[in-house]
């Protein structure tokens, strides 16, 4: 039988979990078999990322579907106090957010709730998804999107939510992360993520980068098939070796100057030897044993703000227990602990 959610979180604390999560292992049940698993995925309207394969078992990761606009002089206007995030902690497309909200200075501008780490039932349904404590002014991710009338089932962070109109503004990461560089006025010296003249290049780091890393560990992670996987590990492997030639050559990944690219590349590669490479089945290569990417995340890490951001303890137990059908146990394992190797002088001032 699945060990029970009181003798999982007792794992959990041996890695130094903070202490305010040991109330929601009294509310985690675990699925009772692998057999009900694959029955969750197969529910109605609600879903989650395992649900979308393709005929080969390959991950195909749906696009986001709200994706307003916040600008100046127009019915959403960057007001301050009057958006919210709703973000994970443990989700690399809701960290992007984090840290531009962060490098910019915009904390006391748009408030922010967090979810726990562990996914759980959302509904009168089998849907298991992202769930707040008591705090907060709702009980899932689910209700959320419920009160936005959405009908697409698939409740995902972040959520920028207008709090004048009471619904979403969007749920796409990158938009959300272009509009917080663009539209509100920066509190901090923090330079133009997305400047005009490294558009281009911005944008063409990151339509490789994306597919093959940052979605690519989801492909390698969800993949149904050998086939699938082999495609996957194959086209990340290439990936991350590409990045790691670029970056002994340069700086930054899309130049000399930090910009939102490196933002994306950071939330995955911070994940990458702690989950990934474990969870995802990514262990064909390792940030640690790789200098350039190493120094590269070190930089980052230790650039104001950003320490703060990074969870690894809220981001492990969320990955490790979360999918019944990939870690049936839910066993959280310790890590050689990738955050204190961060804390470390980078050698980036040289190039």
């Amino acid at each position: 039988m699945i060990t029970t959610a009181l003798r999982l979180f007792v794992s959990v604390s041996t890695m130094r979990v903070a202490s305010s999560w040991t109330r929601v292992a009294a509310s985690v049940q675990p699925l009772a078999s692998v057999r009900d698993a694959k029955q969750l995925l197969s529910t109605g309207m609600a879903r989650t990322a395992l649900d979308e394969s393709g005929e080969k078992g390959e991950f195909q990761r749906r696009d986001a579907v709200w994706r307003n606009w916040i600008r100046k002089d127009s019915d959403l206007p960057p007001e301050s106090g009057r958006y919210h995030l709703y973000i994970s902690h443990a989700c690399p497309w809701a960290h992007r957010t984090m840290i531009v909200r962060a490098l910019k200075g915009l904390q006391d501008d748009i408030s922010v709730t967090a979810v726990l780490p562990t996914w759980q039932q959302t509904g009168s349904d089998d849907h298991r998804g992202w769930m707040f404590d008591d705090s907060a002014d709702a009980k899932s991710v689910r209700e959320i999107y419920e009160r936005a009338g959405d009908t697409e089932g698939k409740y995902t962070v972040p959520i920028l939510w207008d709090t004048h109109r009471e619904t979403i503004v969007s749920n796409e990461s990158a938009d959300i992360v272009r509009m917080l560089n663009s539209e509100f006025d920066a509190k901090t010296d923090c330079p133009d993520l997305y400047p005009p003249h490294l558009q281009d290049a911005i944008d063409a780091v990151n339509a490789w980068i994306y597919p093959s890393l940052n979605n690519g560990v989801y492909r390698c992670g969800f993949a149904k098939s050998q086939e699938a996987y082999d495609t996957a590990i194959e086209e990340l492997t290439q990936a991350f070796d590409r990045v790691d030639g670029i970056l002994q050559k340069q700086r930054y990944i899309a130049g000399d100057v930090f910009t939102e690219a490196d933002i994306r590349l950071f939330t995955t590669l911070v994940r990458f030897d702690e989950v990934y490479a474990v969870y995802f089945k990514t262990n064909t290569r390792s940030v640690a044993q790789t200098p350039s990417m190493l120094n590269y995340c070190r930089e980052i890490y230790q650039m104001p703000g950003v320490k703060e951001t990074v969870k690894m303890d809220h981001i492990k137990t969320h990955y490790y227990t979360s999918h019944p059908l990939l870690n049936h146990y839910a066993i959280i394992p310790r890590g050689a602990d990738f955050l204190e190797l961060l804390e470390m002088e980078h050698d980036r001032d040289d190039m």
